[in-house]
């Protein structure tokens, strides 16, 4: 079964869980469902955002703003400082289920409420960051929907970038100001050392990618690994233009990123993960009860490569590496 076919399955499977009584219940109320992002706003042509996506994925589950949803986004314009009052602003909505986007809005909303169910979503070990005790049976009022399995994913795309890059002995890190990210970091450089590669971390910070393409560019990279992170989606094609312009070849998180003119990308699916989200969602409107949702951890993945961008860098990939490809821009 295709990524495509697998998807369009679990539309279709989420629709047909709300057909009869089930619908009919839900329509006979009106639900609140409360985000927390991290993010700027996006913009108005901006569609790939778990904010867009996930109040989306509910539409197909059955639900309709302005009928029987009602949907409070709060936005954290990059600043960290600001998730605390925001969740409390939220809370103080009574939404019945919030959705975290990223490990600091989860932290925000634990600290907002102790009843509220919280979905979180985002690249992070919950573990790690003491959110949870189990992945399989979540304590408190926390589950969530993780992009990546144990970890970030951070050492099999280091890994895809050094065969693409086979030169590559000093591969730049782009990070973002946000604490979270050490795991990141951390996972990285811990795969780099295997690999006999020196890591540059360089932090692009309040979005000022012109100072972090600066400094990164008087290290003397051989290529540039993005590091996963909202903020780096909503502002994909920023980086990426100025990767070009430095002439990086550099690896991204999501095929998003490589359809906008990144290099490659390998990770889980933008759609499939925040689809999984509204399904979190759709059960915990229903009662569903946190102890029965455990953390979700996707199993497959997709690399996608952009032979134009290589093509414009004077870069020629292995043909293996092409030919294990889920997805080839041509």
């Amino acid at each position: 079964m295709t990524a495509m076919h697998r998807r369009a399955f679990l539309t279709l499977l989420g629709a047909g869980a709300l057909s009869g009584p089930a619908r009919a219940q839900q329509l006979g109320r009106t639900y609140r469902l409360a985000i927390l992002s991290p993010t700027p706003t996006p913009s108005e042509s901006e569609r790939s955002t778990a904010t867009i996506l996930i109040p989306k994925a509910l539409t197909d589950l059955g639900y309709a703003a302005g009928q029987n949803l009602v949907v409070d986004v709060r936005y954290a314009d990059g600043r960290q400082e600001r998730l605390p009052g925001l969740a409390r602003d939220l809370v103080r909505l009574r939404p019945d289920v919030i959705v975290a986007i990223s490990l600091g809005s989860a932290r925000a909303a634990r600290q907002a409420t102790g009843v509220i169910p919280i979905v979180f979503y985002g690249n992070f070990d919950p573990l790690a960051a003491g959110l949870v005790t189990s992945l399989a049976r979540p304590d408190g009022n926390l589950t969530g929907v993780l992009i990546a399995p144990a970890g970030t994913l951070a050492a099999k795309k280091l890994e895809l970038l050094t065969e693409a890059v086979p030169r590559a002995t000093r591969i730049a890190l782009l990070v973002p100001d946000d604490p979270a990210i050490r795991f990141q970091v951390q996972e990285t450089q811990q795969a780099a050392s295997t690999l006999g590669i020196k890591v540059l971390v360089t932090e692009a910070r309040e979005r000022d990618y012109e100072r972090a393409f600066a400094a990164i560019a008087s290290q003397r990279p051989q290529a540039l690994f993005v590091a996963a992170h909202t903020y780096f989606v909503r502002d994909r094609k920023r980086i990426i233009e100025l990767a070009a312009r430095h002439r990086l070849p550099a690896m991204y998180e999501w095929p998003e990123q490589v359809e906008a003119g990144g290099l490659m990308s390998y990770g889980s699916s933008l759609p499939g993960t925040t689809r999984r989200v509204a399904v979190y969602v759709d059960r915990l409107f229903k009662g569903g009860r946190i102890a029965d949702l455990p953390i979700e951890q996707p199993a497959e993945f997709q690399l996608a490569i952009n032979l134009r961008t290589a093509r414009a860098l004077g870069l020629v990939l292995p043909p293996s590496l092409v030919a294990r490809a889920d997805r080839v821009i041509e």
